[in-house]
């Protein structure tokens, strides 16, 4: 094994706007919770790393595949003020990359396989969660780790997969050995980046959203990976009108080869005056928000369950975004819907069912529709800055 390892690394000024004041885990000069509102001038930089060793419970794992993930790119990407997209934990320099497979290498003496309730051995095709929850504060205690109080987020604020080797602690680890069944040898990594954002989706549609009843009808807005796999979830759990509303051709079509059944284009026609002519005015049980652009789509959605005849409506909110929402009270009260808000995929068995679906035919594999090379990775990461056409471009390791 080689001493040295290459890492796509994104480094930023810190530079906080005028009136930030740190939080309780900001760390000054390194780490924030809001990163939009910190961070300037980002550049991705491939530089050199020692290759980490595992500690007791963790695993050096070898990164197989790891997919482009939109936060990525707004990590990468700044506007006009210079101060970055993505509004949430941050903490620069840092390997980028979290949506990714691997095989484990070698193993602490205390890091056990879920699968088998036994140390790992080495060879085995896994996956993990970017979260990596403490267990001990009060949400992890309280099933919820997705909000752990001492969160760190692989790819985030500490290094992240875009590199050849990564060390875990082996409670985030989760098995591939269930795809081996309906996969060839290398669609089984692929398949395993993509568990990460399709349990992003599950987490939102299944755990927060409360799930559907089969022959309920649902509306996606936004045909990103997250969005295509709530299709996917969303039409596998009995959805009888799965609507994707999407401005990016290539996109709407991967989201109806996975679970879609209608497209709506929202700059060419009525979004709201659409979705109700789909379902004969009934408007919709269930609402993914995944365009991260809420003052835009909300009112649409108001639209939709105003002058749908369907109570009870949910509207999930999953994209990351520091604009607020338009909400008209009346709107919720009269029809008796609300929203809530959903964050990250770790917890009440959100990994180990979606491996079990694309087990058992939910294949995601379509949604990686270029595969390219660690050196080609700044470059594309900056490309999906303008460029949508691709769903999801995956770093494939030689």
């Amino acid at each position: 094994m080689k001493d040295k390892m290459q890492g796509v690394t994104l480094v930023a000024d810190w530079d906080p706007r005028p009136g930030f004041k740190l939080g309780t885990k900001d760390i000054e000069g390194r780490q924030t919770y809001l990163g939009s509102q910190v961070w300037r001038n980002p550049r991705l930089e491939i530089r050199e790393y020692d290759i980490p060793s595992p500690g007791p419970e963790e695993v050096l794992m070898e990164v197989k595949a790891c997919g482009i993930c939109g936060s990525d790119v707004h990590m990468a990407q700044a506007g006009k003020d210079g101060y970055i997209y993505y509004p949430g934990l941050t903490g620069f320099p840092s390997i980028l990359g979290h949506e990714f497979s691997g095989v484990v290498v070698e193993a602490g003496k205390n890091a056990r396989d879920k699968r088998t309730n036994k140390p790992f051995k080495g060879g085995e095709a896994v996956t993990t969660e970017e979260m990596l929850w403490c267990g001990q504060c009060k949400p992890c205690a309280d099933g919820q780790p997705n909000h752990c109080e001492q969160l760190n987020e692989v790819g985030f604020n500490v290094n992240g997969a875009y590199t050849r080797y990564i060390v875990l602690p082996s409670r985030t680890l989760w098995s591939l050995e269930p795809l081996r069944k309906n996969y060839k040898e290398e669609d089984i990594f692929i398949a395993g980046s993509l568990v990460e954002p399709t349990s992003v989706a599950y987490n939102a549609v299944i755990e927060r959203g409360g799930g559907i009843h089969p022959g309920d009808r649902a509306v996606i807005l936004g045909g990103g990976p997250v969005g295509i796999a709530a299709c996917a979830i969303l039409k596998r759990a009995g959805a009888s009108q799965v609507i994707i509303s999407e401005t990016q051709q290539e996109r709407a079509n991967m989201a109806i080869k996975l679970g879609a059944d209608y497209h709506i284009n929202p700059t060419k026609e009525d979004f709201a005056e659409h979705v109700l002519e789909i379902t004969g005015g009934m408007g919709a049980d269930m609402f993914i928000e995944a365009t991260g652009l809420p003052a835009v789509v909300y009112p649409g959605i108001e639209k939709v369950i105003w002058e749908g005849r369907t109570l009870l409506s949910t509207v999930v909110v999953t994209a990351r975004a520091e604009a607020k929402m338009p909400v008209t009270g009346e709107v919720l009260q009269v029809r008796k819907a609300r929203i809530v808000g959903a964050q990250g995929h770790s917890g009440h068995g959100n990994f180990p069912r979606v491996i079990e679906c694309m087990a058992s035919g939910m294949n995601m594999t379509p949604m990686s529709t270029r595969k390219i090379r660690l050196e080609q990775l700044p470059e594309n990461i900056i490309k999906l800055q303008t460029d949508r056409s691709e769903c999801k471009i995956t770093y494939v390791a030689s």
